[in-house]
Formats: structure tokens, sequence, C-alpha cells
């Protein structure tokens, strides 16, 4: 399953009410740390497709969202499992954090 581009009127369909854990990445296309962290979230949204999934927020043209759950910087990487926020990385970590972060909950 590739990423999924959410926008805020369908967030609570693709992430709240999901079934499967879900990698939520709050970001910007104008941010370098984001653009610094995307290939290790696709990396981890392919190898792990069966058991999560991701999607991505832009903070800019999504702020209800993005404010709902306090985003002050990006990239902001949550973690939901049943509809709850159970964790958030921010920053652009390197790919072991973001991994020993989600395999927590999977």
């Amino acid at each position: 399953m590739p990423i999924v581009q959410v926008v805020d009127s369908d967030f609570n369909t693709e992430v709240i009410k999901s079934r499967k854990i879900v990698l939520v990445d709050f970001g910007a296309p104008w941010c370098g740390p984001c653009r610094m962290i995307a290939p290790v979230i696709h990396e981890i949204a392919q190898e792990y497709e069966n058991v999560i999934k991701v999607v991505k927020i832009n903070t800019d043209s999504n702020a209800s969202v993005a404010a709902e759950y306090g985003i002050r910087s990006i990239p902001t990487l949550m973690i939901f499992k049943n509809g709850i926020k159970v964790d958030t990385v921010i920053g652009a970590v390197p790919r072991s954090t973001l991994l020993n972060t989600l395999n927590k909950y999977i």
C-alpha cells in the first residue's frame, strides 16, 4: 500500500477508524527535514504494508488536524492504535529510532 495523502475531512476515516496501526507523517513540501525523512518513511511503508498504514498530512493545507494534535514543528510522526495516539516522534530521526518506536506497538 502506498503512502496515503490525508486531508482534514478524511482524517477520521483514514486514521481514527483504521483497523491497522497508523503512522501519520505531519509535514510540508517546503520542509527540508521532512524531505530528508521521506525515503525512510517510504521504505517503512513498503516493508510493513501488511502490518501498518502510513499516511501523510500537509500541515499547511490541513491546519485543523495539525492544531488538534498540537503540531508545533515538522516533521512530526504520530502512531495511532485503535484510533488513539500512542506515541510521537519529532524531527528527521534515524530509521532505527523510528522503527524502535513503531515496533513497540506492532
